[in-house]
């Protein structure tokens, strides 16, 4: 009996134990160096999934549509910068094609800028309807993507797996909306369904391990997001373990060790190899991003695909936001620091770098700053002063609008 009666106090001091050793440490100040990272887990697709729920929910549509509504800042500016591009355009025409080709740097350019541009403008309209509740602008996001989906039938040449990812990034998020806000129906939902899991998914779900890492971010935040509207947890749990291996990858911190983590199944793992890898990049640093010395502006795109798909994760109840907060964090901020004005070292890509970094930041910061409270001096500056911040015109559109100081 006194063995039995031991039992639950000895798994409850253990399970206290075990709690108080996992438990995440606060975050640390925007001047100290990071902790050790952890070893990434897995983290399961959700049992049930949330509806919308690509990088942004339902919750947050409606803070949005609450803050237009009352004319507030910065929201109302943005709103307006998005209803006057030519992606709000309710005459907009779409472009479709059976087969998109693109070469490296899209040249050739057979159908690559009309397909992610009118993947924008259907992600567009679809804000626009949630927003206003003016059905044309539902039935236009409809308009755009019935004709896609009617039409293509496969992406070619070298740049396809990128091009797949930046219009399949857009795609789920425009078709989220509308088929879980509208009420007026979409008859050809199925059909783009089919669309995302017969020509986009199968393009990136295996990912890029060799090539530079904002494809395959790009690739594996399109990945999730087909996922999550085709419901495919098998699909999700694979695009989730890319992305824990790739990010570490991607991102160094000091805690890695001398040199950065290699990517996954790349056969790239002597230090000679990584250093080439890192653009000849031999010193490193918390926050340095394994492009920081090819630009800033491919370094841009990693980090907000990386930004973005823990969004996701997020929505849908299956946070990966604790595994790479930290890098994530000083990512940020290191290049935003010397995007608003520091001084490049010598031992930063020889003391030149190549800034643009581009208006990708409002959902990190959102996340990391606004939800998780952690201290962002040099990402508050460069999100802050950048307001709206637009669309890219390739898969980061309209993000002051909808993560903005937006609390859900």
């Amino acid at each position: 009996m006194r063995l039995k009666a031991l039992v639950p106090t000895l798994a409850a001091t253990l399970a206290t134990a075990l709690a108080v050793t996992l438990a995440p440490t606060a975050a640390a100040g925007p001047e100290q160096a990071a902790a050790a990272p952890a070893a990434p887990a897995q983290v399961a697709a959700p049992a049930t999934f949330t509806h919308p729920g690509v990088v942004v929910s339902r919750p947050q549509l409606d803070f949005v549509r609450s803050k237009v509504q009352a004319g507030a800042q910065p929201w109302k500016a943005a709103h307006d910068q998005m209803m006057a591009s030519s992606y709000a355009s309710l005459t907009r025409a779409p472009k479709p094609r059976a087969i998109v080709e693109c070469g490296s740097s899209s040249n050739p350019n057979n159908g690559c800028t009309d397909e992610r541009q009118d993947a924008v403008a259907a992600y567009t309209q679809a804000l626009a309807w949630y927003i206003t509740r003016d059905d044309r602008h539902a039935r236009k996001a409809i308009e755009i993507m019935d004709a896609w989906s009617a039409v293509i039938k496969d992406h070619t040449n070298s740049n396809a797996p990128l091009q797949t990812g930046w219009a399949g990034s857009s795609w789920p998020r425009a078709a989220e909306i509308i088929k879980h806000t509208y009420t007026g129906g979409w008859a050809g939902s199925g059909r783009f369904a089919t669309m995302l899991r017969t020509v986009y998914l199968p393009e990136i779900i295996n990912g890029a391990a060799t090539k530079n890492g904002n494809w395959e971010l790009i690739m594996t935040e399109a990945a999730l997001g087909i996922a999550v509207h085709l419901e495919d947890r098998a699909a999700y749990d694979k695009a989730v373990k890319t992305y824990l291996g790739r990010v570490p990858a991607y991102i160094y911190l000091t805690g890695d060790g001398s040199t950065p983590k290699p990517p996954p199944n790349s056969g790239i793992d002597t230090r000679d190899e990584i250093v080439k890898y890192w653009q000849g990049q031999s010193t490193f640093a918390d926050g340095l991003s394994q492009e920081t010395c090819r630009d800033f502006g491919h370094t841009g795109w990693g980090l907000a695909a990386a930004v973005h798909t823990a969004e996701t994760s997020r929505i849908q109840g299956a946070d990966l936001y604790p595994q790479v907060s930290e890098r994530l964090r000083h990512a940020l901020g290191f290049h935003t620091k010397y995007e608003n004005g520091a001084a490049i070292p010598s031992w930063l890509c020889g003391g030149t770098v190549k800034p643009g970094l581009g208006r990708v930041t409002e959902v990190g910061y959102n996340a990391l700053h606004g939800r998780m409270g952690i201290s962002m001096t040099n990402t508050a500056q460069y999100t802050e002063s950048r307001r709206p911040s637009g669309t890219d015109n390739y898969f980061v559109s309209w993000e002051t609008l909808t993560h903005a100081g937006n609390p859900n």
